[in-house]
């Protein structure tokens, strides 16, 4: 093994280093990994620009990175369903296992949460990190370590629709065609959608998306109001949309999903954006539209990983970026500043493709 574990921990607001920190020593039902592909997410951006997200405030330097995938190097003594060499995709959040949540299998809503870069938590973007071996995703040989690291924005998109109740034949209106409005696309396809409009500000992730097989895609001007385009909706969809998916999180996007979604539908809020806003709530009321919101995700990663092992999820054309962890800080300014037209910013830990049974 070697002793070499560069880590990228944030210190402060835009105070990012690359430092060598310790091997972790595990414990007996935990694993410790070689850490190969790590994806940038735009929580990872927010904490290096503002230094929090809502409550949850950086007051340590804290390790980046929870979209990941490695190699097992090393198992403790209770460890039966890995072994080393086992290349594995890591759900980043470790619940107490003791609470009521917990017990009803809502673990994604435990106060106990340890969730990787959620601060006070260290995240993985190292060369080796320790994670508790139930909540690791042994990866079909083959399932790319790209893919294992998207597992994580994909459980989100596959969470959100559970939560909106999609099945055969639902008319969905996403809005939002970054990473988390592309996998809540791929997630309603496999659910049985049958028509779904994606809109978005940029041109090219809404190509993206009709690339991925959106029925629809809608360029929004933002002197708009959510009034004039529930209309261009409603004019462009067979139907109104029996569910509506919010994955920006702004106040014009949430007011929108309501104006949008038919009366007696759901609207699913995932972006997190400010803490209070202005929403048109007897609008909702008046026609019994659900109004529900998504925190991370819950006992989807298993689900999510089935998807991309039976081939049918494009996940991979997301990743539009590809760089080594020597070159976490331009990473960063390609995810950041929108340099080239990311999508999704891959970090590899390791030289591309070093685990990966074909090239990806």
């Amino acid at each position: 093994m070697s002793k070499d574990n560069l880590t990228a921990v944030l210190h402060g607001i835009e105070d990012l280093r690359l430092e060598q920190c310790p091997i972790p020593v595990i414990s007996d039902d935990e694993v410790l990994l070689a850490m190969d592909s790590v994806g940038i997410c735009g929580s990872d951006v927010h904490y290096l620009e503002k230094g929090r997200i809502g409550h949850f405030v950086l007051t340590k330097p804290m390790i980046i990175g929870h979209e990941a995938a490695g190699v097992v190097t090393k198992v403790g003594s209770k460890v039966r369903h890995l072994a080393v060499g086992d290349r594995v995709a890591i759900e980043p959040g470790t619940p107490c296992g003791k609470c009521e949540l917990c017990k009803q299998g809502s673990y994604n809503l435990c106060e106990g949460m340890v969730f990787c870069a959620t601060p006070p938590y260290d995240g993985n973007l190292t060369r080796y990190y320790k994670h508790p071996a139930h909540f690791c995703y042994k990866l079909p040989d083959h399932v790319s370590m790209e893919e294992g690291a998207l597992l994580e924005p994909l459980s989100v998109g596959v969470h959100a629709c559970r939560r909106a109740g999609i099945g055969l034949g639902s008319k969905v209106l996403i809005l939002g065609a970054g990473p988390i409005g592309l996998v809540t696309l791929l997630a309603a396809q496999s659910m049985g959608a049958s028509e779904i409009l994606i809109t978005d500000l940029v041109q090219h992730r809404l190509d993206v998306a009709k690339e991925l097989g959106a029925t629809h895609t809608m360029l929004l001007k933002r002197e708009e109001t959510a009034e004039q385009i529930t209309e261009r909706v409603h004019k462009v969809m067979t139907a109104q949309p029996d569910i509506s998916i919010d994955c920006c999180g702004a106040e014009s996007t949430t007011r929108l999903g309501i104006f949008a979604t038919r009366s007696g539908g759901v609207v699913v809020i995932v972006g997190m954006g400010p803490a209070e806003m202005k929403l048109p709530l007897f609008n909702a009321l008046a026609r019994e539209v659900d109004i529900r919101g998504v925190f991370r995700y819950c006992n989807d990663y298993a689900g999510a990983l089935a998807l991309v092992a039976s081939g049918k999820m494009n996940i991979k054309r997301l990743v539009t970026h590809h760089f080594d962890i020597t070159e976490t800080a331009k990473a960063f300014e390609t995810a950041r500043k929108g340099l080239g037209g990311p999508i999704k910013v891959m970090i590899h830990v390791q030289p591309r493709d070093t685990n990966n049974p074909v090239k990806f």
